[in-house]
């Protein structure tokens, strides 16, 4: 009983929210549109020097001469908690609304710089070595990036709308829990996420590297 109801809730949620998600989802693919444009702005020398780089990477992955699986769970692990926290202190800010926007944009560009540099340089191969680095990890960071940003958002909201309008539809401590309780769970999954970019992405790569 109390799974249909949390699941009803939840449908509840997204259903308010509906055009809130929409704008965000939107916002996100603008950022992965405008990352894609800026790989196609830059100069042979620049894309050279980053070429550089890039395919020195990958002849780490092949090699084994990464950092360990465990080091790099806990780097990204940091940054997506850095992320997270950042934007529950933007939610509870009230002026920080604009900024929660800004850095989910930013996310987006940096997906869409990535596998479009990536692409831009290595042709369809390029498609294959992203597809194995960045689409595992990303299919469940990016759908919590967006649910974290709507939340912040939305609680940011709607202490605007208490302060300005003076409607107090719910206790603010009661609402301020819930919200951080769901930012915690996110976190967690974002958890896993880190899990897959650690131990499976690497497994991944090295195999695509070997066949190509």
């Amino acid at each position: 009983m109390k799974k249909h109801s949390r699941f009803n809730t939840l449908l509840l949620h997204f259903k308010e929210y509906s055009s809130l998600y929409l704008f965000i989802v939107v916002l996100f693919i603008m950022g992965v549109i405008f990352g894609a444009i800026v790989v196609n702005s830059m100069n042979f020398s620049q894309k050279h020097d980053l070429f550089i780089y890039v395919e020195r990477f990958f002849g780490q992955v092949a090699n084994g001469e990464l950092a360990s699986s465990k080091d790099i769970f806990f780097q990204s692990f940091f940054q997506k908690l850095t992320f997270v926290m950042l934007m529950w202190v933007l939610g509870i800010s009230i002026i920080g609304l604009p900024v929660i926007l800004i850095l989910l944009f930013l996310k987006g560009v940096v997906v869409g710089f990535t596998v479009g540099f990536i692409v831009n340089q290595l042709s369809w191969k390029g498609f294959l070595l992203s597809f194995a680095s960045i689409f595992p990890q990303n299919t469940i960071a990016i759908p919590v990036y967006i649910i974290v940003t709507a939340l912040a958002v939305a609680f940011s909201m709607k202490m605007i709308r208490q302060l300005f309008a003076k409607r107090i539809t719910e206790p603010f401590f009661q609402s301020f829990l819930r919200y951080s309780i769901l930012m915690g769970i996110l976190l967690v999954i974002l958890g896993v996420s880190s899990f897959v970019e650690a131990f499976l992405s690497p497994m991944m790569m090295k195999a695509v590297i070997n066949v190509l």
